[in-house]
């Protein structure tokens, strides 16, 4: 099954403005759907069953906290020069809670032979970009300060993603609470 450890959105104020800013921007993209809005703290990619469980084990020694992300800033990666992805970014102090939160993942999981291919970096994605669409940095340029609100942690989920023709289908395998 197909993988990754991830920060759902929950926050129903930040969905509908997320929605709402994804019916306004006029781009050829692909908007990812309000109930799979969240951020990948480490894909993991394909497992066994039997693989989820020494997973679901170790996840479950985190502990962390609960805090606040404010979401905001909207930008392209690799750049807006040649736009794959159209994401949200998040505050510095909530963006540095999620690093260490996403490196307390990774080194349980590291144990376990899985590894980020690439550092984390908070964000959301909100459009996915199939075809070569050119330069959207006119399109991004004064969406710095965009403010989408905050969201609440308090939780780490274990989710499976099923690809399919209308797009992904996430299902929780796991959930990891905060401790307060």
């Amino acid at each position: 099954m197909r993988t990754f450890v991830a920060i759902e959105i929950s926050n129903k104020d930040i969905i509908n403005s997320i929605k709402n800013f994804q019916s306004k921007i006029k781009i050829n993209a692909k908007p990812v759907e309000p109930k799979n809005l969240h951020f990948t703290l480490q894909f993991l990619g394909e497992i066994s069953e039997e693989h989820s469980q020494k997973i679901i084990q170790a996840l479950r020694t985190i502990e962390f906290s609960s805090f606040s992300v404010n979401l905001k800033e909207v930008g392209a990666f690799p750049k807006p020069k040649f736009p794959r992805v159209i994401w949200i970014g998040t505050d510095e102090n909530g963006g540095n809670m999620l690093i260490q939160i996403s490196k307390q993942v990774e080194k349980v999981l590291e144990p376990l032979g899985l590894s980020s291919d690439k550092p984390f970096i908070p964000h959301i994605t909100i459009f996915r970009i199939k075809k070569k669409i050119g330069d959207i940095t006119k399109e991004l340029k004064g969406l710095k300060t965009i403010d989408f609100g905050k969201q609440v942690v308090t939780s780490i989920k274990l989710k499976k993603s099923e690809l399919t023709p209308n797009g992904p289908v996430y299902s929780d395998l796991e959930e990891i609470k905060a401790i307060k």
